[in-house]
C-alpha cells in the first residue's frame, strides 16, 4: 500500500497555507477547514468571558511563531461574532459545530455572536502602503484610513472621507452623488480618485446638494485638504458617533494581521496603539475591542523595545490584557486533523505498523549527545494521528523557524515573515513522498524545500553551490538538514542525531546509516561546506555576518555600555590616576566623566569623555562653547 493510499483526503489539494486577511474569496472554505483544536478552545473561552463581560481591557493579543495560524484564528473570530452569513451559510453555526462536547465554549459562542457587531479586518502593512512608518501618526493613519473605508467613504484620502462624512451626517451625500454624476458623467466612486480633475464639477454638485451658491463652493476640497487634521482623541469619537448610530448594544472591533512585526522596535508606534486602544476604551466602554496578531507575546515585544528611562508600558499591557497564544501543539493537531488524517480502512494496516516497531522506536528516534529531548510516539493512536511525519518534527521545526527568523534568513519586511506556513511545509513533503511504500517516513531534509522560496538567496548559496557540484545526493540533503538545525542551540548535530533526522524507514539498517553520514560528513567538510567542532558539525554560512548579527542581537543597557567606556578610556587608555607638571611636583587627582557621568569622586578637576550617544555629539560649536564656560574640564570629543 502506498502512502497516499491511506489519507482521508488527498494530501495533494489545494491547501491555502497562508490566510490572507483581505481575501474573501475562499471564506466558506476558510471556514470550513478551520480545525478548532483543544488548545484554542481554550483560550477562546479566556477571550469570550472577557468580550461578554466587559472589564476596561478591550484589546487582545494574538500571538505564536511563523505560521501557528494566527491569521485563520483571526480571521474566523471577525466571521464569528460577527455572525456572518457567507451564501446562506452560517458561521456561527459552522463553529458550533466544531466544538465537540465543549458546552461552555457552545454557549460563550452563542452570546457573543448575539451581540450586533461589525468587523474591520485588515492586515496593516497592506493598509500602510502609502504610509511612511516614520510619520508621527503612521499607525493611526492606517486606523482611520481603514474606518473610513468601512463606512463607504475614500479611506485613501483622510480629507475626502471627512467631506463625504460631512454630506452624510447632513443627510445630503446621496443627493451630491447624484448630482455630480449628472454634472461629471461618472459616478463619484470614480470621480473622487481624480478630485483634483474635477473641481468644476465637485463645486456644482456641492452647491446643488446643499443650495449655496456655487462661488461659495468652488474649491470645497481645497478648504477641507488644508484644514484637514485628526488626533487619536478625533478618531475614537467618529467611532463612537458610528457605534451610537447603528444602536445601544452594537459593537465595532478592528482586527488588526501583522501588528505585532509592524510596530516591532518602534517605541513612537507602540505608544501610539497603546493611545489608540486606550481611547477607544474611554470613549465607547467596551463597544470597540482590537484583536491584534504578532509573531511574539507582548512581554517579548516590549523587551526588545529600547524603553527610554521614566516610559511607562504598564498602560498597553493592561489594555491588552487578554492573551491568546499559539503553541506548536495546536500546529500539531491541526496538521494532523487536516492534513493527516487516515482512511478508517488504512488504520490497522498503520496500526500493525506502530506494533511491530514500538519496542524499538526510542532507540531508533531518540536524540542523544547531550541534545534536547524530543516527544516520541506516546501509543498506536498517537502513531496513527502523526505518521508519516516524527512527533519530533514539529517541535523542531518550529525551532528551526523561529532561530531562521532571528538569524534575518527570511525575504520579507520584517525578519519573522516567511512566505509559507508550516501547514503548507508538511504538505510539500507529504506531497513529496505520496509514492512510497507504507513503512517508510518523511525526513527532515525534506522540510528545506518547504522554505526555499521565502529564504534570502545568501542564505543558501552553499547549498545551491553543492546542488551543482557534488553528485554525491545523500550529501546535499545531509547538508540541508545541517542548515536547518544550524542556528538551533538545544540540537547536536552529532553522526547519531543526524542519522535520525535521516531516517527513512523502521526498517533501514541503523549500522550502515551511520557509516553512510559518517561518509557524506568527512565528504562535506573536506567541500569546506561545513566545519567540525569536536562531535559536531555545523553548516558555514558568512560567518563574519553572523557574527555581527549576533552583535546586533545582543540587548546592552546604556548605563553598563556607558561604564565599560570608562574603563576602556581611563583604565586602559589613558591609565594616568592623576595630572601632573612637568616644572611643578604636585599632581592632582581629577573626576571620571563619560557623557555627563560621573564615575568615581567629585574633583577640582576633570576628564571629560564625549560619545557619539551624547546628545549633543554632533554640534562642535556647542561643546566648544561649554567648554569655555567650564575651564577646570577637559573635553575630548
Amino acid at each position: 500500500m502506498s502512502l497516499k493510499a491511506i489519507f482521508k483526503k488527498p494530501v495533494d489539494r489545494p491547501i491555502e497555507g497562508v490566510i490572507k486577511a483581505d481575501d474573501s474569496e475562499s471564506l466558506r472554505l476558510e471556514v470550513e477547514e478551520y480545525v478548532l483544536t483543544n488548545e484554542v478552545q481554550k483560550r477562546l473561552e479566556q477571550f469570550l468571558d472577557a468580550y461578554n463581560d466587559y472589564q476596561n481591557a478591550n484589546g487582545v493579543w494574538l500571538s505564536g511563531f511563523f505560521g501557528s495560524g494566527k491569521s485563520h484564528l483571526l480571521k474566523m473570530l471577525a466571521l464569528v461574532l460577527e455572525n456572518r452569513q457567507i451564501d446562506g451559510f452560517s458561521t456561527l453555526e459552522a463553529f458550533l459545530e466544531k466544538c465537540d462536547d465543549n458546552e461552555m465554549l457552545r454557549g460563550a459562542l452563542k452570546k457573543a455572536a448575539r451581540v450586533p457587531s461589525q468587523s474591520i479586518l485588515f492586515n496593516i502593512d497592506q493598509k500602510a502602503d502609502v504610509i511612511s512608518k516614520t510619520q508621527v501618526d503612521a499607525l493611526l493613519s492606517v486606523f482611520v484610513k481603514v474606518f473610513d473605508e468601512s463606512c463607504g467613504y475614500y479611506g485613501k484620502q483622510g480629507y475626502i472621507a471627512r467631506f463625504e462624512r460631512d454630506l452624510d451626517r447632513r443627510d445630503q451625500f446621496d443627493k451630491f452623488r447624484q448630482a455630480f454624476e449628472r454634472a461629471a458623467g461618472i459616478s463619484w466612486e470614480a470621480g473622487r480618485e481624480q478630485a483634483l480633475l474635477e473641481g468644476d464639477n465637485i463645486a456644482t454638485a456641492y452647491a446643488e446638494a446643499t443650495g449655496k451658491e456655487a462661488d461659495s463652493a468652488h474649491g470645497i476640497l481645497d478648504k477641507y485638504r488644508q484644514d484637514y487634521r485628526v488626533s487619536i482623541e478625533d478618531f475614537a469619537d467618529m467611532v463612537r458617533d458610528h457605534i451610537d448610530r447603528q444602536g445601544d448594544d452594537f459593537r465595532l472591533n478592528f482586527f488588526v494581521d501583522e501588528a505585532g512585526q509592524y510596530i516591532a522596535s518602534d517605541t513612537k508606534l507602540m505608544t501610539n496603539l497603546q493611545t489608540i486602544a486606550e481611547s477607544l476604551a474611554t470613549k465607547c466602554r467596551g463597544r470597540s475591542w482590537i484583536i491584534v496578531t504578532a509573531q511574539e507575546d507582548m512581554d517579548r515585544v516590549l523587551g526588545e523595545i529600547k524603553l527610554p528611562e521614566g516610559d511607562d508600558f504598564t498602560k498597553i499591557q493592561d489594555r491588552f490584557r487578554n492573551r491568546l497564544k499559539l503553541t506548536s501543539t495546536n500546529v500539531a493537531e491541526v496538521i494532523q486533523r487536516r492534513l493527516l488524517k487516515k482512511k478508517d480502512e488504512a488504520v490497522p494496516a498503520v496500526s500493525k505498523l506502530y506494533e511491530q516497531h514500538s519496542g524499538n522506536l526510542k532507540t531508533l528516534l531518540g536524540f542523544a549527545d547531550g541534545s534536547a529531548t524530543y516527544r516520541n510516539f506516546t501509543d498506536s493512536e498517537h502513531f496513527v494521528d502523526c505518521y508519516p511525519f516524527i512527533p519530533y518534527q514539529f517541535d523542531l521545526f518550529q525551532s528551526v523557524i523561529q532561530s531562521l527568523s532571528a538569524h534575518n534568513a527570511f525575504e520579507g519586511k520584517h525578519s519573522s515573515v516567511g512566505e509559507r506556513s508550516m501547514l503548507a511545509v508538511f504538505q510539500q513533503v507529504a506531497r513529496e513522498i505520496e509514492d512510497h511504500e507504507i513503512g517508510q517516513l518523511a525526513t527532515f531534509d525534506l522540510m528545506f524545500e518547504g522554505i526555499r522560496t521565502a529564504l534570502k538567496a545568501n542564505v543558501q548559496k552553499s547549498i545551491t553551490r553543492a546542488e551543482r557540484n557534488l553528485e554525491d545526493e545523500f550529501a546535499v540533503r545531509l547538508l540541508k538538514a545541517l542548515f536547518l538545525v544550524k542556528y538551533v542551540r538545544e540540537f547536536k548535530a552529532t553522526v547519531h542525531n543526524l542519522g535520525v533526522l535521516m531516517l527513512e524507514s523502521f526498517d533501514q539498517n541503523v549500522g550502515e546509516l551511520k557509516k553512510q553520514v559518517e561518509g557524506a560528513l568527512s565528504k562535506l567538510e573536506q567541500q569546506t561546506f561545513i566545519q567540525r567542532n569536536g562531535e559536531q558539525y555545523e553548516y558555514l554560512t558568512d560567518e563574519e555576518k553572523d557574527v555581527e548579527q549576533e552583535i546586533k542581537d545582543t540587548d546592552i543597557d546604556i548605563a553598563d555600555a556607558m561604564a565599560e567606556l570608562d574603563k576602556l578610556a581611563f583604565d586602559r587608555v589613558l591609565k594616568l590616576p592623576k595630572i601632573g607638571h612637568p616644572e611643578y611636583t604636585h599632581e592632582y587627582k581629577y573626576s571620571r566623566k563619560v557623557d555627563d557621568r560621573l564615575y568615581g569622586r567629585e574633583q577640582e578637576m576633570a576628564v571629560h569623555l564625549i560619545t557619539p550617544l551624547h546628545e549633543h555629539a554632533g554640534n562642535l560649536d556647542n561643546l566648544r562653547s561649554w567648554s569655555a564656560l567650564n575651564e577646570s574640564e577637559l573635553l575630548i570629543v
